[in-house]
């Protein structure tokens, strides 16, 4: 009835193909797993990259500026901490934008620009919350922007990462007999 030699090839080609089948779902396991790593990889990437755009920001302190005899403000200063949350900060890559009524000036902070009010090293980098520094901006020469009395001014001042701090300031309407003022 039955054939020993035949039964025993049936049972050979079915092993093959059983292995064969777990070769190729170890191969696709592979891939998915493999890519799954990439994807993890981008998305920790992507995660830490966004969170730097939001909290990798400076903070404003006060703005005052120096009334000149000619009563404009020719300097103004702005003092400066890091955000909550923000990582070390250099103040060499941060740029800044300056807008008045009549005129947009941006550039890089300069270290002529920035000076340490209070901070434990001197190399413009805000590493703690308590640390202080001035940015200064000539308005008569470096920015070609003369300001005058209720005069508005909006500054940008972005990071590295590209997290913005956005404030205006405003010159107090008569400053006559001034030799410095609160903006």
């Amino acid at each position: 009835m039955f054939n020993e030699t035949d039964r025993g090839q049936v049972g050979i080609g079915t092993l093959i193909v059983f292995i064969a089948m777990v070769l190729v779902a170890a191969i696709a396991a592979g891939v998915l797993i493999n890519t799954a790593g990439l994807l993890q990889t981008q998305a920790e990437a992507t995660g830490e990259e966004s969170s730097q755009q939001v909290s990798d920001r400076l903070q404003i302190q006060s703005a005052t500026g120096n009334v000149t005899g000619n009563e404009t403000v020719d300097e103004v200063n702005i003092t400066v901490t890091k955000a909550p949350g923000a990582d070390d900060i250099q103040l060499e890559n941060v740029t800044y934008e300056f807008v008045t009524s009549d005129q947009v000036n941006s550039g890089v902070l300069q270290p002529g620009q920035i000076s340490n009010i209070t901070s434990a090293t001197n190399d413009n980098v805000i590493t703690d919350r308590s640390d202080r520094y001035k940015l200064t901006f000539d308005t008569d020469n470096g920015l070609n922007a003369v300001l005058q009395g209720g005069e508005r001014v909006s500054v940008t001042l972005t990071t590295a990462p590209g997290a913005s701090t956005v404030t205006e300031l405003r010159v107090p309407d008569s400053l006559v007999d001034r030799s410095a003022v609160s903006l």
